[in-house]
């Protein structure tokens, strides 16, 4: 019987965790925030904390966008390689951008445990490795780049690889100390939970229609015709953010994913350690915490959701062709298969902060394979912007950069 579900795994693995209601009565705050994914379950939980009278809605249930889709490999390394962003935007904050994707690995990791979540967070080590000879020489210029700037990195030649993975047709790669890995969906709705016994108010299946701006507040008008007062609106809406702002500041890819059978035993070498490799679009692999394999890749320009999940059964059968070439002895038995939107930005980095066309308001946009650590830094960042301060990496991730 062919039990494959072309819904995300998260989604079916977790089911309905909780319902919000939608909004039915005119409201006033002091943070909007629109957006119910993990990012928006972060910067909810920052204000909060900051002590802010709190409002956050969310058009679709709460997390049944791209955080349902999400592979939740929380990696510091980010799409575009250490070196080539010293060369687009300069060595300081080159560095500080990585090493910001690195301490919010360690700052979710206490977040779990503050709200005693289940969701499976694992501190896990991440290995980068060269697909082809060819991208060797330029994976050893990384290497350097990230241990010369402080990243606890050690290069594995492809005996190495072969010996400590099992990985054949290999020629080296990075393992690097710092990653993780965590069912974001899960999550974000105990993030969620957590704060509403704090005071967050949550409006689930509640669409902005309107934005009107006035001297120190806006007034936001949902599909129900009931209007929020809000003092600031936090934007929290992902790759959606190209139907709010007009100009070309992201691409739109489709990326793929599959989840095996539960099968403990086949991938213990790996079961604590994040996969990647130089393709293009590479190739990316976890274990989940029940005993399953998730592999992902086949990324390509997004379209529509209607041409991108009609290539789901060849993207299927590109990925584990893929899988097939480090693997070739292993026989994968696919139970779930879907594919996910995300945004690419030209420099990898994401977009936090103020744009000009937009008063009392901030974006939090985590793009690209990091979205989730570039979330964490949005919190920080976002406490700062409610106190009227910039943050360090206010200058790297501004719109119009």
């Amino acid at each position: 019987m062919d039990l494959k579900s072309n819904e995300p795994f998260w989604l079916l693995k977790n089911g309905l965790l909780a319902s919000y209601p939608s909004l039915k009565s005119n409201e006033k705050c002091d943070v909007l925030i629109v957006g119910g994914g993990i990012t928006g379950s972060l910067i909810a939980h920052q204000m909060i904390e900051d002590g802010y009278d709190t409002i956050l809605i969310d058009k679709r249930e709460l997390c049944n966008g791209s955080t349902s889709a999400t592979t939740s490999m929380l990696q510091y390394e980010i799409d575009v390689p250490l070196y080539e962003l010293i060369e687009k935007i300069g060595e300081k904050g080159a560095v500080l951008s990585y090493k910001a994707c690195s301490e919010a690995i360690d700052t979710l990791e206490k977040l779990s445990k503050m709200i005693k979540a289940n969701a499976g967070f694992k501190k896990k080590k991440s290995l980068y490795f060269a697909s082809k000879k060819k991208d060797a020489e330029w994976l050893k210029k990384e290497y350097q780049a990230r241990k010369e700037n402080g990243f606890e990195v050690q290069w594995l030649e492809a005996g190495q690889v072969l010996e400590k993975f099992e990985f054949e047709n290999t020629y080296g790669g990075i393992l690097s100390k710092q990653g993780a890995s965590i069912d974001a969906f899960q999550f974000a709705h105990e993030l969620f939970m957590h704060n509403v016994k704090k005071g967050l108010k949550i409006f689930d299946k509640t669409e902005m229609v309107k934005v009107e701006e006035h001297k120190g507040f806006n007034l936001v008008t949902v599909n129900s015709g009931y209007q929020i007062k809000a003092k600031k609106i936090i934007y929290c809406i992902g790759y959606e953010s190209k139907n709010l702002l007009k100009e070309n500041f992201v691409n739109l890819k489709s990326t793929y994913a599959v989840v095996s059978e539960i099968d403990k035993d086949k991938f213990k070498n790996i079961s604590s350690t994040l996969i990647w490799n130089t393709d293009d679009p590479y190739l990316y692999m976890r274990t989940t915490d029940d005993g399953r394999m998730l592999i992902g890749g086949g990324d390509e320009d997004f379209y529509d959701a209607g041409k991108r999940d009609a290539l789901l059964n060849k993207k299927e059968k590109e990925i584990l062709k893929n899988l097939k070439k480090i693997k070739p002895d292993y026989h994968f038995y696919p139970d779930f298969v879907w594919a996910g939107t995300f945004g690419e930005t030209k420099d990898g980095l994401p977009y936090i902060g103020e744009h000009k066309k937009m008063k009392n308001s901030y974006f939090v946009l985590g793009f690209g394979g990091n979205g989730i650590t570039f979330s964490v830094t949005g919190m920080e960042m976002a406490s700062l912007f409610m106190k009227y301060k910039k943050h360090p990496l206010s200058r790297y991730f501004k719109f119009g950069r």
